[in-house]
This record gives structure tokens, sequence and C-alpha cells, in this order.
């Protein structure tokens, strides 16, 4: 009776665990989801109506969103593509959210409440222009509330109700660069302003109704115009003079150009460049010299009244009008770590509607961008309210002279991602923190307890869900034995460092790097690559590791290098290099220093390499190594692949101890007319192989070629470098090289006819997998290849092995000609990608997964040995055993093996995988406009229990086996006695 009661009680336990499934109240537990919309470009604000008040903004990242004005959250938004670029954007009839994108050759319109497409049309164009969008109000034609768009060179009047096209108008013609649209009130007329190719002002004077060109004027200005017109008026523009001294006045009405000439020197005093802003203001004119604002009145005869000169203004904003006919716009001025926010009126310069002094975090920068609102406030007077654009892309909101809210959309544009440890737990822990998390753990499995007894009430299932969310043992900013709690240090494209903590995705610090301010030698700074400077692993009590962040002053390759050091820890930037030489590649080098500082070579555009840290130590430990350090690079634009060694010092002219020559060893030079380079990948240099031997199912040994210094290559057909279904497949030929980057062999050359890029490899161990388009079939495909290393292939004598008599501690050299032996396969793959990464963990032991970045924006877990290729038709039964599936054209794809499950990634641009402590642990970081992360176990978590294990139930499961146990045994003696006295 005692063994089947134990048995009974071990059966109800577990049936508690026997599904793998992830339900709705274990999502956060691991994982965690951050959404963001990127730089603000354009915002439009609609408060007018009764409800909830929301600002709608386009963004750098091709987003649309609708924000709360209250709190800053998203009440809905839309990702467009790649090359859908925004261009502008507008609110017609109150309802509609209209959008034109693609360089004016789409035209939408989202709905307000809920940001569903309602329509969309598509504008035809012949030539290139710059995209303009004009929503006029209280203006009808046939009926229906008109939208002008113009883009591709032609002005297109679109329906607001259905997004039909009532006429259409090229205008582009010769060259002319139009930039206004104008519609005068109460007109059927509107005004097309632009420049003409020989300084030329372009007036065409339209119909509205029917599109009919009523008339053209042109008339050229002797001293020519430089830069965009400014219309503070519908009857006159402004622009700038070829020199930049003068500003001309123009006036356009009826079709007759007149000119009007001032210099700023003579109005003002000032001389220099100015440049003209092109904000929106009613009536007046605003010019920018350094960082002082110059403003002018346009009079009604044409003339310009200076209204006054505001010192260190960064921003200005468009006119807003508001009751009465009243308008206002907004200016920024900042001065260290205060903003001062005036709302000035267009009409008495001299009186101000708003002056407020906010204190914000210097880590923002300047203010780049300023949208201003109105509001009623409860004495029925009005209200101002500031929505600004900061130079690091995040986004603040400004109303009564503080900081309503702010958003970090920096995290929007990631460009480059590493990791670092968290500091080591220190010994002493006071008794208060003890006893509270005593108390909060009983509380907790007394809840669990009620839950699994079904005795909870649906508040407690909510607390038990809550502190399952809100676990302070995720989110400590100490380490984890199980190595789960990282810091995740991501570069944004706008200089700026945030270092991420992977419990919960919070932000535990961010830094704007002085290195990448703007300044006199270095105009365009931008980040490009993060690397890990020094990891401390014997001092880590005392001493923060550090980050480098690897930087360019332009897009060329013989822009001057950026480089900053910062502490990991504390966001504290500790030195920064700048302007440097170009930096062309860094190369992390297998050493370190005593300070534990990683040596790191950087080769400029000249072929030199320079030695960081620059210390006597560092040069001395990097001589030694002298001959070993290798490196390839790859010159698409010349279909070059070339290899490179390190020789000596620079020659003395250059004088730097720090600084060595190159040569190049080998090159690969790909026929133009034939090939193309599209894309390359490498091992990652710091992935652990568990193992080098793969034992068959016909107990043969087969040893995994293994080497650092492969580099996967693939390259099309000239005709095969556009888009898909582009070409015919007759054209197009897709080839795949393996090439040690040592000394240029090429290992392996495959090709694949009719099929075309892009294409998307990863490179692990010993195999690589590519994934392209296949024209014959219509799909996608994923191949697979394996390298195993033959000249190893004696090496099955036990024996041998254990006297130590084989050859596989000897040592291996790139330059002995590799016996190498290759396996693929290739499958059909229903979709299309993004981005491939495969899983790594601490020792190698667990099997991968590849990580597949979707189309839809998902994280798609595909197990490897779906990508076998020893996979048949009929394996045997020793095949099965092994793990060997039978072979199917098409890999599957499950909906449980979405690592995203239900989320999107929006705009998912890269998936990083990092090894925990744990055996069978990998954390997952993808980004993109959105960011997630989450824990994943490829071969399930066999050497630790889940964080949801009930130990309270398994703790009353003992104790009710012991107590039956002990029952049962009173039983048995009773029953034993009973019988004796028989």
């Amino acid at each position: 009776m005692a063994i089947r009661a134990f048995l009974l009680c071990i059966i109800l336990f577990s049936s508690s665990y026997t599904s793998f499934a992830l339900y709705e109240d274990q999502v956060g537990l691991m994982d965690w989801h951050q959404q963001y919309i990127g730089k603000v470009k354009k915002a439009v604000f609609q408060t007018q109506k009764a409800g909830r008040k929301r600002v709608v903004v386009s963004t750098e990242e091709n987003a649309i969103a609708a924000l709360d004005l209250r709190h800053g959250e998203i009440f809905w938004r839309q990702i467009l593509g790649v090359n859908d670029v925004i261009d502008e954007i507008d609110i017609a009839l109150g309802k509609y959210v209209v959008t034109l994108s693609a360089g004016g050759s789409v035209l939408r319109a989202w709905n307000l409440p809920d940001g569903q497409m309602v329509w969309e049309s598509f504008l035809l164009g012949s030539k290139p222009s710059r995209s303009l969008l004009l929503t006029p109000t209280n203006f009808r034609a046939d009926k229906d509330n008109v939208i002008l768009a113009y883009g591709n060179g032609c002005l297109h009047a679109v329906s607001s109700i259905d997004g039909d096209i009532l006429w259409k108008k090229e205008l582009a013609e010769n060259g002319i660069d139009i930039q206004h649209l104008v519609h005068p009130e109460e007109s059927d007329t509107i005004y097309a302003l632009g420049i003409g190719e020989a300084s030329q002002f372009e007036a065409y004077l339209i119909n509205a109704r029917n599109g009919e060109l009523l008339k053209h004027s042109s008339k050229g200005f002797p001293g020519g115009f430089s830069g965009d017109l400014s219309l503070p008026t519908s009857e006159k523009a402004v622009v700038l003079d070829s020199s930049e001294s003068s500003l001309v006045s123009v006036s356009f009405v009826g079709g007759e150009i007149k000119f009007q000439e001032f210099q700023i020197s003579d109005l003002q005093g000032y001389s220099g460049e100015a440049v003209l802003l092109p904000t929106k203001l009613a009536g007046m004119v605003a010019i920018k010299i350094d960082r002082s604002l110059l403003l002018f009145k346009l009079k009604d005869e044409g003339t310009l009244e200076v209204v006054d000169t505001v010192p260190h203004v960064e921003a200005v904003s468009d006119s807003l009008s508001f009751a009465e006919g009243q308008t206002a716009f907004g200016l920024i001025q900042q001065d260290g770590g205060k903003i001062q926010l005036s709302v000035k009126s267009s009409n008495d310069w001299k009186s101000h509607f708003l002056k407020e002094s906010i204190e914000f975090d210097q880590q923002r920068g300047l203010v780049h961008k300023v949208f201003i609102n109105n509001y009623v406030r409860t004495d029925r007077t009005y209200g101002f309210r500031a929505l600004i654009v900061m130079e690091d892309h995040s986004l603040l909101l400004l109303q009564q002279g503080a900081v309503v809210w702010n958003r970090e959309d920096a995290l929007a544009s990631i460009i480059d991602v590493t990791t670092s440890e968290l500091p080591v737990q220190k010994d002493g822990v006071s008794v208060a923190k003890v006893e509270h998390n005593l108390f909060e753990w009983l509380k907790g499995h007394l809840l669990k307890l009620k839950a699994t007894l079904m005795l909870a009430t649906p508040d407690d299932v909510a607390a038990v869900q809550r502190i399952r969310l809100q676990s302070a043992e995720k989110s400590k900013m100490t380490r984890d034995h199980n190595g789960f709690r990282k810091l995740l240090i991501v570069l944004t494209r706008a200089g700026k460092l945030f270092a991420l903590h992977t419990g919960d995705g919070r932000i535990v610090w961010s830094r704007l790097l002085n290195a990448f301010h703007k300044s006199g030698t270095c105009e365009s700074p931008r980040g490009i690559k993060l690397h890990q400077w020094q990891v401390p692993h014997h001092h880590a009590l005392d001493e923060n590791p550090s980050v480098l962040v690897v930087g360019t002053c332009g897009h060329n390759s013989d822009a001057f290098g950026i480089l900053s050091f910062v502490d990991a820890y504390k966001g504290e930037e500790l030195n920064y290099l700048a302007p440097v030489h170009s930096i062309t590649q860094v190369i992390p080098l297998p050493f370190t220093d005593s300070t534990e500082q990683r040596l790191h070579l950087i080769i400029d555009a000249e072929g030199y390499g320079h030695l960081y840290p620059r210390t006597p130590e560092a040069v001395d430990i990097f001589q030694k190594e002298l001959g070993n350090i290798y490196w390839y690079s790859v010159d698409i634009n010349n279909n070059l692949l070339k290899g490179h060694v390190v020789k000596k010092n620079c020659k003395e002219e250059i004088a730097d101890d720090y600084c060595f020559e190159s040569s190049d060893l080998w090159s690969v030079i790909f026929p133009s007319d034939s090939e193309k380079i599209i894309a390359t990948s490498t091992r990652k240099l710091s992935e652990v192989v568990h193992t080098q031997a793969k034992v068959n199912a016909d107990q043969d040994v087969l040893y995994k070629y293994i080497s650092k210094n492969l580099l996967f290559l693939a390259t099309v057909t000239p005709k095969a470098m556009g888009d898909i279904g582009s070409v015919t497949p007759e054209d197009s030929w897709l080839f795949v090289y393996l090439v040690d980057t040592i000394t240029g062999r090429v290992l392996l050359r495959m090709s694949h006819h009719g099929c075309q890029g892009p294409v998307h490899a990863v490179f692990s161990e010993n195999w690589v997998v590519y994934h392209y388009f296949n024209l014959r079939a219509h799909r996608y495909e994923m191949s697979v290849v394996e390298i195993y290393d033959q000249s190893r292939a004696d090496n099955k004598d036990v024996l041998k092995l254990v006297l130590g008599k084989h050859n596989l501690s000897a040592p291996v050299s790139s330059y002995s000609r590799p016996e190498i032996m290759t396996k693929s396969q290739s499958y059909f793959f229903t979709h299309s990608v993004k981005a491939v990464a495969v899983t790594s963990t601490a020792k190698g032991i667990t099997s991968k997964q590849l990580l597949i970045g979707t189309i839809g924006d998902q994280v798609l877990a595909l197990d490897k040995r779906f990508l076998d290729p020893r996979r048949t038709l009929n394996p045997t039964q020793a095949e099965k055993e092994e793990g060997i599936m039978p072979l199917t054209d098409t890999l599957p794809i499950m909906p449980q093996a979405f690592v995203t499950h239900a989320l999107k990634v929006e705009g998912l641009r890269s998936i990083i995988a990092i090894p925990a402590k744990l055996e069978s642990t990998t954390l997952i970081f993808a980004h993109g406009v959105d960011l997630f992360f989450t824990r994943l176990a490829p071969s399930k978590t066999y050497d630790s229990l889940t964080d949801d294990f009930n130990y309270a139930l398994l703790l009353l499961t003992i104790v009710a086996l012991v107590i039956s146990i002990f029952v049962t045994w009173i039983w048995s003696e009773r029953k034993d006695l009973q019988e004796k006295w028989r």
C-alpha cells in the first residue's frame, strides 16, 4: 500500500509538468519587448476634439505613429519599408493622417483613431523631384475635399475620401525644382513655385478644380539664387542670393514676378555666411548666422524690416494659428544644462505668449527640432506645449515649465552591440533586507500553493503574475551563477551609448559621447563599431570593464577616425582620441597586457596598421607575434579579395612606434563581367567547439574541418544584381566559395544555376548555411555545406589514441594543403529572410539552432538537424537513432518555433546570440526599430530547473509521501500483529 501511495503521488506531481508550451502567463518572465519609433522628422498635433489628445509623427526609421500627449505612449504605429521613405505628413478632414512617401510616389490615408490604412494611391511621374503635400481647408472639387501632392515632377489632385486621382499636371520641365505649393484663401487657383537651372524664378498658376495651367511665369535674377525658398506669405517668397549675403524678396501675385534685394550686413551689421531657415513663419523670415537668429518682418510692399537678433538659438518652430487669427511660433535657446522656450507672437514681436526655462539632462545634446501646440487652460487663457527632438534622437514634451515625458528613441537605430558582465556581488547583506526577502518568498510560495490547489482568487492570480514579472532576482545589478544577468552595451546612430539590463531591459546608464559631437574638425561624426577593450577577470571587485567605440568623421574611406573608451559599469568616457588616422578595419587580437586591456590593430586607408593601446608593453607583446598577424579585405566595388600580413615598423619619416607596415600576400580577382560579390560570412572568434569528431551511424568517425580563417563568399552574375525577378533563370547564376584567408586558397566552389540574391549566410563550426532565391522554382532556398578533414581519417585506433601516436594534437598550418571532404544539401524555405544567426553556448555541447529573422519581423528558431546534408528519403534504423530525419524538400516551420511568440520586432536588422554560463541556455537579442530579448534552450533545460518550478508543491509532495509511508507502516504493523494473535 505504501508503494501504491508513493506512485500515485509521483504521477499527480509529474502531471503538472508535461507540457513544454509557452502559456500566456509565462510571457515576460524570461523575455522583454520594447517599442520605439526613431528620430522624429515631422509632427502634427491633433488636440481640437474632445477625448485623447495625440500627436502624429513621422520618423527617420520610416515610422508613422500616434503618441499620447499625456504619457508619450504609442497609440498606434505603422512601419513602412526601407525604400518607402516618408517625405510629408499631414491631417485631412480631422480624421485621416495623410502621408506622402517613396519620393512622392505613394500617397496614403490612415485612420486617425486606430492607424488602419483607409486608401492608397500610386502617383506616377517622369522625373525625380522633391515631394510636396498640401491639404487645403474648405476647398472642394466635384464635391470631394482635395489633397494636392507633388512628386516625380507631377502635381496630382487626389480625393481625400477614396484616394482617386482627380487630375494630373506635369511641371518638372527643363530641370525646374518646384519647392512650394500655395493655395491663396478663398481662391480656386494654386501656385507652384520653384527655381530653374539658370537661377530662374518659376511660378505656375493652376486651376485647382481641373488642373488647367492658367499661366507660367519665369524671371531670372542677376545675382543668382542659393538654397531653398522661404514662404512667409501666400503672395511673397524670400530667397538668398548666390553669395549668401543678400536677401531677395519675390512677389508673384497674378503671375507677375518682381524682385527686391536687401543686404544682410546693411540691415543688421552682420557679415559672413547666412543660412535661410526653411521654417514656415507667418509674415516673417528667419536667418541663422552661427548660433544667432536674425528675424525679419516682411511688409506688404515687399520690404524687409529687422525685428530682432536672438543669440544661442538652436531651433525654431513653424507658425501656429489659433483663436481669432492669432499666430505664434516657438524659439529654443540653449545654454549648458538649461533650455529656454519662448513662444512669441508673429503679429506683435514684443509680446510673449510664453517664456520658460527648463533644466534637462546634458547627455541629450543640443536641440534639433521643436514643434509647438496650444491648449486652453482652466482660466480660459491659452497655454502652449512644445515637442522637442534632441541631438541624441530622444523626444521630450515640455509643458508648464517641466518635462512631462521623454522617449529614448535613439534605441530604434542601434548599429552595434556587445556585452559586459555585471559586478560580483559583495559580501554583507542587511538583516532587514534578508527578512524582507524571506517574507516575500513565503508570501509568493503561499500564493503559488493556493493557485496550485485552485483556491486562489483572481486577485491572488494577478499578484502571483506580478511577483513573477517583477522578480527582484532577475533585475539585480550583480552577476548570477547562471550568467543570465548581463549588460547589453549598444551603440546608436546618434553616437549615444546605452547599457541595458538583460533582466528587464531597463536603461542602466546612457552617454552621448563627447567624441561624436560635431566640431570644426569633425562635421559629420558617426559610430561604426563596438569592441570589448578591457575585461578584468582577476580583479573584478576593484576594476571595471571598458569598451572601445570606433567611429569616423564621414563616410569616405580616408575620413579621420574617432576612438572613445567608456567604463562599462558607470558609462563614464574614460578617454577619447579624435581625430586620428583613417579607419577601414579594426582587428581585435588574441593578446592582452598586464592590465588586461585587449590589443587591437586598426588598419587605415593606406594599409598601415596602428596598435592600441599605445604602450611599450603592448608593442613588446605585438613584436613577438609580428609574423603571425594576418587579415583579409573585401573590396566589393572592385570585385577583389586580398590577404595581408604585418611586416615591420613604419618608415622613419612617419616617426610612430605604434605604426606597422603591411604587405599583400595574395589576391583573388573576380571578373567583373561574370561575377559580382554580394555577401561574405566568417565564424565568430569567440565561438567554442566542443569536439572535432563526429561519429556516424555506421560507427565511422568524421573529423570536422575547423578553422577560424575560413571565409564564405557569394557572387552572382551582373544581370542578377537587381531585384528578384528582374532577370531570367537562364541568365542568373549564384556562386559560393570557401576561401582560406591565410593563403588565399579556394577550398570549395559551388554554383546554383537560376538562383539570385540577396544572400544571407551564417558560419559556425565546420558548416555554413546560406539563404537565396531560386528563380526556376519561384521559391526561397536554404543550402548547407559541411566540411570535414580527411587528413585525420586514419585516427580511429583507440590504442594509438591512448599511446599518443595520433596526429589529433599536432599543429595545424594553413600552408599545408588540406584534404577536405564536403557534404551539401538544399531545401526550400517559405520565408524571405532579413537576418540569420546561430545559437551559441558556453562549452559548445548543446545542439545548434538557426535564428532566422523573417520578413514578418519575427525570429524563428530552426533546429540544425533539419539542415543536415546526410538526410535521406529512407534513413536506416541506425541513422534514425543518430537523429537523422527523413529527407523532405521543404524546411518545416512550426508556430511554436517562433522565439518572438506573437510579437514583432519591427524593422528587424540583426540577431545576436550570447552564451550564458549555463550550458543549456543562450541569450537572444534582436533589434530593429523594436528591441526583443529572451532566453533559449535548444536542447531543453537539461541542467537546471525552470524559473517557475513550484518548490512549495514539491515540498508538500515530499511531506505527503513521508506521512503516507508512516501511516501505511503503522497499518502494516497492526495487520501483522493481528495475524500473529490469530
